[in-house]
C-alpha cells in the first residue's frame, strides 16, 4: 500500500498501485488539467477528507480536494479510480507506460519509450468516448 495526500493535506489517499503511469491528451483531460492528465490504476483505494466530484461525462467523474483544489482522480463508473501520481512520493520513480490521444497533444510531446494510442484507435475500442477527444 502507498499513502499520499493533496497539497494542503486535508485529503489523504491509500491505495495499492496496479501499474505504470498513463497520460491522456483528450479534450476533457486537457481542460481539467490545463495540459495533460496523468494517472495510474489502483486497487483498494481509500480516500478521506473533503472530496468534491464532478460528473464529467455520462459514464465518469473527476474528483479534487474541496480545500485546495488538488486533482485526485478520474473514475469510470464501472472501474476503480485512476489516481493522480503527484499525490504519492513513490510515483516519481514510475515509468510512463501509455499515452492516450497522443496525436492530440498540444503544447508538448512526451518523450521516451511507451505505448502511444491515437484518438481513432482509442475510440475504436471505447465507442462511448467517440467525439470526446477533439
Amino acid at each position: 500500500m502507498i499513502e499520499g495526500a493533496c497539497l494542503c493535506g486535508a485529503v489523504t489517499v491509500r491505495a495499492e498501485a496496479a501499474g505504470g503511469i498513463s497520460a491522456c491528451h483528450c479534450a476533457p483531460c486537457r481542460r481539467w488539467s490545463g495540459s495533460v492528465f496523468a494517472g495510474f490504476d489502483a486497487r483498494e483505494v481509500r480516500i478521506e477528507g473533503p472530496v468534491r466530484t464532478f460528473r464529467s461525462s455520462p459514464f465518469a467523474e473527476r474528483a479534487w480536494c474541496g480545500e485546495c483544489g488538488t486533482h485526485l482522480y478520474f473514475k469510470d463508473d464501472d472501474a476503480e479510480p485512476e489516481l493522480s501520481p503527484g499525490l504519492f512520493a513513490e510515483a516519481a520513480a514510475w515509468p510512463l507506460t501509455r499515452e492516450v490521444y497522443a496525436d492530440r497533444a498540444r503544447a508538448f510531446r512526451l518523450e521516451g519509450e511507451h505505448e502511444r494510442v491515437s484518438a481513432s484507435d482509442y475510440e475504436a475500442r471505447h465507442p462511448h468516448l467517440e467525439g470526446d477527444g477533439t
